[in-house]
């Protein structure tokens, strides 16, 4: 069944292919040669110009051939290679050419050898391809094309539609300036630009649709596609200088992605989250019911961090907005600095450093120990916890830890049944707790009274648990004879001056929250958390969500998936299979999970459906969200 009234006209290099076909060639043909390069660049060089209509597109024709060198033998690998550079967007809804293969043609000002063995397997015949053909030597040599071809001379295209003289709406879909002649000539109704693949602003300027992938053209045209929503038009807000990594992720898997450095205050974030389906922040931006109410699209949040407090989790589970963190990304890179500091705190390391800085050679032993047979006192046995007692325990350390919950110890580590005996026997305490409210001052006057004398402390963990103007107290007075310091109560937003009152107090690390702040952490990171948000945007998946019920789903397959957020009240699931069964659908697999505030449905089916039955299911009482993936 094809849709009458309606032709598509498809460019075939850099629109249904990654690549310019002859720039492959030429690649393939001069292998081993000295001057491979500067042939390349020029063959590229000459296929732009012709493409933008700068030069005459039989000058671009013949310059690039005379430089290729090409035999007939050449062209079989190269057809093997085209295969494997279709567009990714093109190739993911194939559907669409078999369905409307009648409707679709390929206008191309390559060439027939290597166009048709590719399009034939979409469907679209030979008769239906227009494009150039090769003249070939004796030998098979490729010494031109066909000069009386209409595509081999200038705005060939435009004349070639003429003589096709296409019934009903015509519709061109390409990359280049030398599609557009086709709608300014008045020939073609519409011009899509299509840049998947490359973005050629002499093309896009004129479009009457820029078209990033082919599920834009078919979104727009309300055409069978694999995508029931097109990637390019799920907006992604990433704060907070997000590792680039995360950008180039996101943006790769066609998402349109934007990327602020700092982050934003409540007033400022609510006027940008409209529209935004997922947001990116770290631990500065505040995600308050205020901002979520404001968020009129959002899906999901990602924290590329391991804390989760600065947003409001339980709100967001109201909203239907998932959300994910880090929470392993970073663990080494925290353990390896509070390991770093341990030993630079048990040597005086900083305060020697700083009276070298200030011209004072003082060379001494006082005060500078090993920290083998030394005993570490780990608050918090998780994660971080864990790894800094197997590191300590390496070197020779002690190690005992407390924790509120029944942790398993690692290796010989011994566990404290209460803070006071662990505090009472560390001659360092390291701090590795979580962002729970009541956690605030954890450290104050009385637990560092409970301290040996003369023990330090470490805090890599959150600025409110530990009272500073207690500290200070006692690192002047002699009470602790060092600490180290990485998060603060109140901490800047961005680069740029700071005070604190532990500035100048001697064998006293700080550090500007950076723990987890290395490259190889946040890339991991960047990899992690946008590989969550791919999946849950892609396909419903839901495994390691900390706000929301875990799902993980098969993959799918040639199934129409509805994802279905709703109060968990009783009688739900009856309700929505009540809906699928009056509308006949038929399906294929169901996957159900509940906390005690939501629940999340996601049903795969296996053939169309009524379009009413989208409308159906969002009326169902008690949804919170509810969207559909084909």
């Amino acid at each position: 069944m094809t849709e009458v009234g309606r032709k598509y006209v498809f460019d075939f290099d850099s629109t249904l292919t990654r690549v310019e076909a002859l720039d492959v060639l030429a690649e393939m043909t001069l292998q081993g040669k000295s001057n491979r390069d500067d042939v390349i660049h020029e063959i590229q060089e000459i296929t732009n110009l012709g493409i933008d209509g700068d030069i005459s597109f039989t000058e671009s024709l013949e310059r690039r051939i005379k430089l290729l060198k090409a035999n007939k033998d050449d062209l079989a690998p190269l057809v093997d290679e085209l295969r494997q550079k279709i567009s990714k967007s093109i190739a993911a809804n194939k559907e669409f050419f078999e369905k409307y293969s009648e409707d679709i043609y390929v206008i191309s000002c390559g060439f027939k050898e290597f166009i048709d063995p590719i399009v034939m397997e979409y469907k679209i015949p030979s008769d239906r391809v227009f494009a150039n053909t090769f003249k070939f030597d004796e030998e098979g040599n490729i010494i031109g094309f066909d000069e009386k071809n209409v595509l081999a001379t200038h705005n060939g295209k435009i004349e070639c539609l003429k003589q096709l003289d296409l019934e009903g709406e015509v519709q061109v879909i390409g990359d280049g300036y030398s599609d557009y002649v086709m709608r300014e000539a008045g020939i073609a109704h519409k011009f899509f630009a299509y840049t998947e693949n490359v973005h050629r602003d002499k093309a896009a300027d004129k479009a009457d649709h820029v078209a990033p992938n082919l599920d834009e053209f078919l979104f727009v045209n309300d055409l069978p596609r694999s995508l029931s929503y097109p990637k390019n038009r799920i907006k992604i807000l990433l704060l907070e200088n997000v590792h680039p990594v995360a950008f180039d992720n996101l943006s790769e898997d066609g998402f349109s992605v934007e990327l602020i450095e700092e982050s934003l205050s409540e007033e400022e974030l609510i006027k940008k989250i409209k529209g935004v389906h997922v947001l990116g922040i770290r631990s500065k931006t505040r995600l308050s019911p205020k901002v979520l109410d404001a968020a009129d699209k959002l899906l999901v949040v990602g924290a590329f961090c391991i804390g989760t407090k600065q947003i409001d989790l339980d709100y967001c589970k109201k909203k239907g907005v998932v959300v994910f963190n880090a929470p392993y990304s970073n663990t080494r890179s925290v353990v390896e600095l509070a390991m770093g500091q341990i030993i630079m705190l048990f040597r005086n390391v900083f305060t020697r450093s700083t009276e070298l800085h200030n011209g004072i050679w003082n060379k001494t032993a006082v005060n500078s120990k090993e920290v083998r047979g030394k005993n570490l006192g780990i608050v918090g046995y998780g994660n971080i916890g864990k790894q800094l007692s197997v590191l300590a325990e390496a070197i020779g350390m002690r190690v005992y830890y407390y924790d509120i919950e029944d942790r398993l110890a690692l290796g010989n580590a011994i566990k404290c049944d209460t803070l006071e005996d662990l505090l009472n026997v560390s001659d360092v305490v390291s701090l590795h707790l979580d962002d729970n409210k009541a956690n605030y001052n954890f450290i104050g006057e009385r637990e560092i009274n409970q301290m040996r004398d003369g023990a330090m402390l470490l805090n890599l963990s959150r600025g409110f648990v530990v009272e500073i103007p207690a500290l200070v107290e006692a690192l002047k007075r002699g009470k602790l004879s060092g600490a180290s310091i990485d998060v603060f109560p109140h901490e800047p937003k961005s680069n740029g001056p700071f005070a604190s009152e532990l500035q100048g107090i001697p064998n006293v690390i700080l550090t500007p929250h950076i723990g987890g702040s290395t490259e190889e952490a946040q890339r991991d990171i960047a990899d992690f958390v946008p590989n969550k948000i791919m999946y849950y945007i892609n396909s419903g998946n839901t495994v390691d969500a900390v706000n929301f019920p875990n799902i993980r789903l098969p993959k799918q397959n040639k199934a129409h998936r509805f994802l279905h957020i709703h109060r968990n009240v009783p009688g739900i699931m009856a309700k929505i299979n009540d809906v699928l069964a009056t509308y006949e659908m038929n399906i294929s697999g169901q996957y159900l999970s509940t906390d005690s505030d939501v629940g999340y449905v996601i049903t795969d089916l296996d053939r169309d459906y009524n379009k009413e039955v989208i409308k159906a299911l969002k009326k169902v009482e008690n949804t919170i969200k509810f969207r559909v993936l084909y």
